[in-house]
């Protein structure tokens, strides 16, 4: 029987809905992520279905049966449908042209956050399943073999949708499963090994996942290489606490077998970046499989890791780590920047946000201050301060929320970020002192026959649109400024939801025991796509209007074993 074939983009003929990108500025997103991530930090320790997974079967999954493989490797892709699928599609294609020919990857790690803004079975079919079953429909000869390591958007529930989609043995189109854990180690050839570590939220390792790995790890010898994969990179951020679970790792779990960590791999940050030091290890990040493109010219180009501030006493000698290659690169990153100013235009929800903070704000000090005025107190007057008691809470809250906003990103540095934050929301109080002036004016002087209500309704009328359009504005122009000193240079991204810059790692151990890894990067996603109903069984259900070009973001990083 011919499996089924798509005549259209409808969702009825795809069997899901495709996704717009993220607009992860505007009120909705914000408030259910926020609190999705709320419930799961607080919950999380509670109830960590790490240490439930205890029961599953542990495997030590083998793709070491042939003298070479081809793998590759993608994180942060479950966002807006066009670049998720663009990515997939080449994942799934026979192979991609770099200016040379590189043949399908045997296994797909998928490295983190395989759905956004928050994980539900919903979310998961229309923002990652569906995409890569309409990629790859069919498992071909010699299929491909999908792992998954989740990242925090994969625990804001629980992890309960992750392990139901990736655990269970169900393929997901033409990819199989095998995994049984949000964990996994994998038997590469050539006494190469892969370990895949799932920190939940950044939290120490639970103990059956340690016991998992320890097992695992009595198979390795003195002279092999390990790719670790981490959910964050942890070696590029400035809290030196944060490494200190993969030290541990190292320390406890691989250096006792005489075996070394060669390459440290990780999403999180939705771009490309390389660190290596002087023996020859590689630091990559590599978050480019869909999620909204992140900054990198505010990379720092020197990391030392573990850190020497770390508070661990048995931590191993530190080592320094050089940037290599960035992607975009830091020109690109800079030209991005500004197109935060159309905040407004990606996000109408966080216009309707401050316009109507703003008109709460401007209705309330206007009437305070005639209120006052009336009891023929002055501006001074007692009466005038107890009618302004509620202002003065707003613009408190106003303030606060500001500083909260700079504060949103922990790795913000936090006197910069108090600073920036009460700045802006200086800003967005003396916005609304200005046009309160305005209002005042026409309060005073407005016809007799005009009510109160009336003139409120207009104020709010007028307020909402055109001042929340020149708060976001000003909340853009911030964001813009910020961000060159590492205060809310996330947001001042994610504000803008870029879509292209896309990439992913395809990596080949040879038959002398080398690793090439080969950076492609996508630098324009499609965005047009046409019905194929007559392919064949393994061909993608969609093909692309604009063809999409395949390039190396650097030379094949080439690794050694020990």
């Amino acid at each position: 029987m011919q499996p089924h074939r798509p005549r259209d983009l409808s969702e009825l003929e795809l069997g899901f809905a495709r996704q717009r990108a993220v607009r992860w500025l505007s009120p909705r997103v914000l408030v259910s992520t926020g609190i999705r991530a709320l419930l799961a930090s607080i919950f999380g320790s509670y109830s960590d279905k790490r240490e439930l997974q205890a029961v599953r079967p542990g495997l030590l999954y083998r793709h070491d049966e042939d003298d070479e493989l081809w793998f590759d490797f993608v994180a942060d892709l479950g966002d807006g449908f066009d670049a998720t699928y663009s990515v997939a599609s080449l994942l799934a294609a026979p192979s991609v042209d770099v200016g040379l020919r590189l043949p399908r990857g045997r296994v797909l790690i998928l490295g983190g956050d395989e759905v956004y803004p928050t994980a539900s079975a919903r979310s998961y079919e229309d923002r990652m399943k569906g995409p890569y079953r309409a990629a790859l429909p069919e498992r071909p000869l010699l299929g491909p073999t999908m792992f998954a390591l989740p990242g925090n958007h994969d625990w804001y529930d629980g992890l309960t949708a992750f392990l139901r989609l990736f655990t269970q043995g169900r393929p997901i189109g033409g990819w199989a499963t095998q995994q049984t854990r949000s964990y996994f180690a994998i038997a590469l050839p050539q006494r190469w090994w892969l370990f895949a570590v799932d920190a939940q939220l950044t939290s120490y390792i639970d103990e059956p996942q340690l016991a998992y790995f320890r097992g695992a790890a009595t198979e390795l010898r003195p002279g092999d290489g390990v790719i670790l994969c981490w959910p964050t990179p942890a070696w590029a951020h400035r809290n030196p606490e944060d490494y200190d679970p993969i030290d541990f790792f190292d320390r406890d779990i691989i250096r006792p077998t005489g075996a070394s960590i060669r390459v440290m791999l990780s999403g999180d940050y939705h771009h490309y970046a390389r660190y290596s030091s002087d023996d020859g290890s590689e630091r990559i990040t590599c978050g480019t499989g869909g999620a909204y493109l992140v900054a990198t010219h505010r990379l720092r180009e020197t990391i030392t890791a573990p850190s020497p501030r770390s508070r661990m006493r048995d931590q191993t000698e530190p080592r320094t780590f050089q940037l290599r290659a960035r992607y975009p690169d830091r020109f690109a990153s800079r030209w991005l920047t500004p197109g935060i100013l159309g905040l407004g235009w990606r996000n109408p929800g966080f216009v309707a946000l401050l316009g109507a903070v703003q008109a709460v704000f401007v209705i309330s000090l206007v009437f305070a201050i005639d209120y006052g005025r009336r009891l023929g107190g002055g501006w001074s007057s007692l009466q005038t301060l107890r009618a302004s008691l509620p202002t003065l809470l707003l613009a408190l809250l106003i303030l606060c929320g500001a500083v909260g906003f700079a504060r949103i990103d922990p790795r913000s540095p936090r006197v910069s970020a108090l600073i920036a934050g009460f700045a802006h929301g200086l800003a967005q109080l003396g916005l609304g002192i200005g046009w309160t002036a305005s209002v005042f004016a026409l309060h005073h002087y407005r016809p007799d026959w005009l009510p109160d209500a009336a003139l409120a309704l207009i104020v709010a009328v007028v307020t909402v649109p055109i001042i929340g359009a020149v708060a976001t504005l000003v909340t853009g122009a911030y964001l813009a400024l910020a961000s060159q000193f590492d205060v809310n240079l996330n947001e001042a991204f994610a504000g803008q939801s870029i879509e292209d810059y896309k990439g992913f790692l395809r990596m080949r151990i040879t038959p002398s025991g080398q690793l090439s890894i080969y950076p492609i990067k996508v630098p324009r996603i499609c965005r047009s796509w046409q019905a194929d109903p007559d392919g064949i069984a393994d061909d993608p259900w969609l093909l692309p209007l604009d063809p999409l070009r395949t390039e190396l973001i650097e030379e094949p990083i080439t690794v050694a074993r020990c």
